[in-house]
């Protein structure tokens, strides 16, 4: 089958297009599927240097790539309430990049869905999710959230605004007006943040999402008044250093699937939307991950095998 592998920790380059990877047999409790359309996440970059193996360990050769969406090919063995020929997306077990992919969490992928935009769901829709739960935001409360216009960033914006909380986000001034469309209240990152914050919140901020990093914890903590159990960072790797929680690690399977099933219902009413800024072929793996390496694709990436 055709696949990005990689045998070795290191840059763009170490990534290798293969056309003749063995297929994956579908083990107990899992599906295999032909994958449709791959999600590309600044984790599959992240990955590939080694820095997150605390979070996910890596075994070589690897496949990168946590998302996908496609089609069931093949059950294994213990696999019910699911069937050959049934359009699914969620999270792969041995690595998206590729034609086949084996996967235990998944939901079904309404017909109201693209390919690409059931692939864009699963990695932001779950991170917004596990944070904004993890914050603990209700409705009435004020939310600062940096980088706010990135595809997790832009997905809990929207989740957190239909929970009646004001959002403040962080995003470079080409961004702002994206931003109100989603119902945030924008303000430029960089010197003088924490007055720009106070200006657009003379309310205060009860509680602070961290998705873009670059020394906004000690701005975070100053905001919020040092309430540091109300600030979480997926970004921040100096985040121990400032007793805030790095919250890097997926939720129970059982409540995955429960979210894409939600989020996919939400998108399909228009009510969630992932912005997309490239469609590529499966062979250019390595350019896609050095284009979310860079920071300057405005929306998803997305692979076609």
């Amino acid at each position: 089958m055709e696949a990005i592998t990689y045998e070795e920790f290191g840059g763009p380059e170490v990534l290798r297009h293969e056309t003749g990877a063995a297929v994956p047999e579908p083990n107990r409790g899992a599906v295999r599927v032909k994958v449709a359309a791959v999600g590309v996440n600044p984790v599959d970059h992240k990955r590939r240097y080694g820095w997150v193996e605390r979070f996910y360990p890596t075994t070589f050769p690897a496949v990168p790539g946590l998302e996908f969406a496609g089609t069931v090919d093949a059950l294994g063995p213990g696999v019910t309430g699911v069937e050959v020929g049934d359009e699914v997306f969620g999270w792969t077990t041995t690595g998206a990049y590729a034609e086949y992919a084996l996967a235990e969490v998944f939901a079904p992928k309404p017909a109201g869905l693209t390919w690409e935009q059931a692939a864009s769901l699963p990695v932001a829709g779950e991170t917004a999710q596990r944070v904004l739960d993890l914050l603990g935001v209700v409705q009435g409360e004020t939310l600062l959230l940096h980088g706010a216009a990135g595809v997790v960033g832009s997905v809990a914006v929207q989740l957190a605004v239909a929970a009646g909380v004001t959002v403040i986000g962080t995003a470079s001034e080409s961004n702002h007006a994206y931003l109100r469309s989603l119902g945030a209240v924008p303000v430029t990152y960089g010197d003088g943040l924490a007055d720009r914050v106070r200006a657009a919140a003379p309310q205060g901020v009860d509680a602070v999402f961290d998705a873009a990093g670059h020394d906004t914890l000690p701005v975070s903590i100053e905001l919020t008044g040092g309430a540091k159990d109300r600030i979480v960072t997926i970004a921040a790797v100096d985040a121990e250093e400032h007793g805030i929680v790095f919250s890097g690690v997926t939720v129970a399977p059982e409540t995955a699937r429960a979210w894409l099933t939600a989020h996919a219902r939400l998108a399909v009413a228009g009510e969630l939307t992932v912005r997309v800024a490239e469609i590529l072929p499966l062979k250019e793996g390595a350019r896609a991950q050095e284009l979310s390496e860079s920071g300057h694709a405005r929306g998803k990436l997305i692979l076609l095998p």
